[in-house]
This record gives C-alpha cells, sequence and structure tokens, in this order.
C-alpha cells in the first residue's frame, strides 16, 4: 500500500507558476504583489453531507476547488494559491488520480498553483484554503451597499438544486434541461471574470452557497439594509423548463443552493455598465430588485403590485 508521501509525490506534486516553494516542505513560500491585499478562504466537503457516497471523483476534485475560488471571486479577487487537506478511507490509487485530474483541471482553468496540505486515512472529507491577491483597498465587501442601489445575480440561480432533488427525490427534469442542471451541481463554474470586472462597479457582493434568499440576509445584514425584489425579473423560465412546476422552480431560485453565482449590488448610475459587461462576458446578469431602507425587511413584490415578506433562512450545516 502507498505510504502517505508516496500518495503525495505521485499525485499532488504537479509544477507551479507563481510560487516560490510549494510542497515537499514545512511551508510554502511565495511573494504576494506589492500593492495588493490576500484575501484567504476555507471551505470543506464531506461525504454523507455535502455529496453522496460514490460521487464521481473527477467532479469532485474540481467541485472541491470550484467553490473556494467562488470565495474569492465574490471580493473580486485574483486566485493563486490553495493547500489540501484530504482525508480518503484508503490510498485507492484510481479514486485520487480522477480526484486529481478534477481538482488540477480547475487550477489550471483559474491560475492556482497547489502549494501543500496534508492527507490521513478517514472518512471522506476535502478541505481546501485558498489565498488570492487584491488591489489594496479594491475588495467587494458584504457591507458597502446602500438603499436605492440596484440586486443583481448573475447566471442561473436554481439549477443545482434541481440536480439534487432529480438525484435525491427522483424529480423528474426534461432530457434538454437535465444534463444542464447536473453539470450545475457537479461541475460549479466560478465567476471570477465578474468578480474582477465588478470591483469599482458593485457596492456589495457574495457568492450564492447557501441560497440567494440565505445568503442575500448575510448582505443585508452586513450593510444594514432591507431589500425588495422584483418577482417577474425573477430567472425562472429556464428551471419551469426544466422541472415542470413553477412552485419548485420559484423555490430552487430562491433558496437552492450550490450555485456559487455571484449576488451584488451596485448603484443605478452603473446600471447600463453592469448590463453591457454581462454581454461582454456572455454571462446573463440580472437586475431583480432594488435594496431598500431596512425597516422594510425583505419582501417578493408581485406583478399586480402586492408585496409579500420573505424568510431570509438558507442552509445551516447545524440544522439541516
Amino acid at each position: 500500500m502507498a505510504s502517505e508521501f508516496d500518495l503525495i509525490r505521485h499525485h499532488f506534486s504537479r509544477p507551479t507558476r507563481h510560487t516560490d516553494l510549494a510542497g515537499g516542505d514545512d511551508a510554502a513560500l511565495w511573494q504576494p504583489t506589492p500593492g495588493h491585499q490576500l484575501a484567504v478562504s476555507t471551505d470543506m466537503l464531506v461525504e454523507g453531507r455535502h455529496f453522496f457516497a460514490g460521487a464521481d471523483p473527477t467532479d469532485l476534485g474540481w467541485k472541491s476547488l470550484a467553490v473556494n475560488v467562488s470565495d474569492l471571486a465574490a471580493m473580486g479577487a485574483t486566485p493563486r494559491w490553495a493547500l489540501l487537506a484530504l482525508a480518503v478511507p484508503d490510498a485507492d490509487a484510481g479514486w485520487l488520480a480522477a480526484f486529481a485530474d478534477g481538482f488540477y483541471a480547475c487550477a489550471e482553468a483559474f491560475g492556482v498553483d497547489l502549494v501543500g496540505g496534508d492527507t490521513t486515512r478517514g472518512p471522506r472529507n476535502l478541505s481546501i484554503t485558498i489565498c488570492g491577491e487584491v488591489p489594496t483597498g479594491a475588495a467587494i465587501r458584504r457591507d458597502g451597499a446602500s438603499v436605492g442601489d440596484d440586486l443583481w445575480v448573475s447566471g442561473q440561480p436554481g439549477r443545482a438544486a434541481l440536480a439534487l432533488w432529480h438525484l435525491r427525490d427522483r424529480l423528474p427534469l426534461a432530457a434538454d434541461h437535465r444534463d444542464t442542471c447536473l453539470a450545475a451541481l457537479h461541475r460549479p463554474q466560478p465567476r471570477t471574470a465578474l468578480g474582477l470586472a465588478l470591483r469599482g462597479r458593485a457596492s456589495a457582493m457574495l457568492d450564492v452557497s447557501d441560497g440567494l434568499l440565505g445568503d442575500l440576509g448575510h448582505l443585508l445584514d452586513a450593510s444594514a439594509v432591507g431589500a425588495q425584489i422584483e418577482a417577474s425579473r425573477l430567472p425562472e423560465a429556464a428551471l419551469v423548463a426544466a422541472c415542470g412546476d413553477a412552485e419548485r422552480a420559484r423555490q430552487a431560485c430562491l433558496a437552492g443552493g450550490d450555485d456559487y453565482e455571484l449576488l451584488f449590488s451596485a448603484p443605478l448610475a452603473q446600471r447600463d455598465a453592469i448590463a453591457a459587461l454581462g454581454r461582454s462576458l456572455a454571462l446573463p446578469l440580472h437586475r431583480i430588485g432594488t435594496l431598500t431602507a431596512p425597516a422594510e425587511g425583505l419582501t417578493l413584490r408581485a406583478a399586480d403590485g402586492t408585496s409579500t415578506a420573505l424568510a431570509r433562512a438558507g442552509f445551516d450545516h447545524f440544522t439541516a
């Protein structure tokens, strides 16, 4: 059986691009770009909690890094370095090779160096710390939004939730939408290019990992504002087409997680520029509402003008 160090050398020791010293020593060494701050985030995926037992290891390799890259995208930061702490029940060479292929495919796509980490035997757990850079003072935080700002979301939130319900609950999905939904769940695409382009335009931002409403609640709390969402502006048409159920589609759009789209606010003066940015990136950007006074809370405005209060509950790892 391969030792821990054989496992690391064989599967996780590929060349790096912007690192002075990567794996193989007690710590990695790198030099941040002058005039930049480091942005650092950690996320983990646990078998049975975040992914099914028997999940495809190549997809897991991609997703384990992608969800961390998404955190940096939400700050307007460029991803640079990652550390991987990997617990597996055994040193299955085939599983490890496939996982590494998926991980490095994501690393190559987003310019990330794997610079170290740890491995051990145990229940399958994928934990990554990612580091990136952002020009000093340019990070897009959650606490910069103001009353009157537009509220935007990228891409198609809700597809990953439909895929989960399809796999777990046997929710039927239309054949021409099934693969797209499954790809959203298994191979999320961090919106790094959008995050970088929104520096100086977005007033506050985060990524949608635990559901649009739940994550929006964090932005509202940090910025001390409320929000009114326009039901007619929610990107639900593709979700309805996928599952044939308008109520399910709305639930997926507003409360589904695992999308890793960017949810952000921006001043009214940026509206045309942001719409143009979406066209230039070939990425739909949906203006779904407006930020309001905090006393107004979070509401959904129907087409007839009536408003309904919305709960801000999202996925919680200790209550779900």
